[in-house]
């Protein structure tokens, strides 16, 4: 009976500290959110699954964009604007905005935290 009242002892609390780790960590700083940011799109952007797509559908594409995405609460992209780009294929464009929208962060802004983070790509 004591090592059942154990067990199940230790699996609560390994089960209540997977929860606790699972937890997307708050930035709350502007410089660490635009590092985080700028690393995560970076990854994105170099992903074996970016790259086949765009090869695919997009493989003369070259050039640089500037665009702004904004980041809000729950780490979702909430926009994607393109500021200025040597990429003149609106296809493309029209791409990387649905592939960047549906990006979620791996953080979390405080309540009513939104973020415009200026990124740079070269292709």
């Amino acid at each position: 009976m004591k090592t059942i009242k154990t067990l199940l002892v230790f699996a609560f609390l390994m089960l209540s500290t997977q929860n606790v780790l699972a937890q997307k960590p708050v930035l709350t700083d502007e410089e660490t959110v635009t590092e985080t940011v700028t690393k995560e799109i970076d990854e994105v952007f170099q992903s074996e699954d970016f790259q086949k797509k765009k090869n695919k559908k997009y493989p003369d594409v070259k050039g640089t964009m500037v665009i702004d995405i904004g980041v809000v609460q729950n780490g979702k992209v909430s926009s994607f604007f393109k500021v200025d780009s040597e990429v003149k294929d609106i296809d493309f464009i029209n791409f990387m905005s649905s592939y960047i929208l549906d990006h979620k962060f791996k953080f979390k802004l405080q309540k009513q935290q939104r973020y415009k983070i200026r990124y740079t790509i070269t292709f």
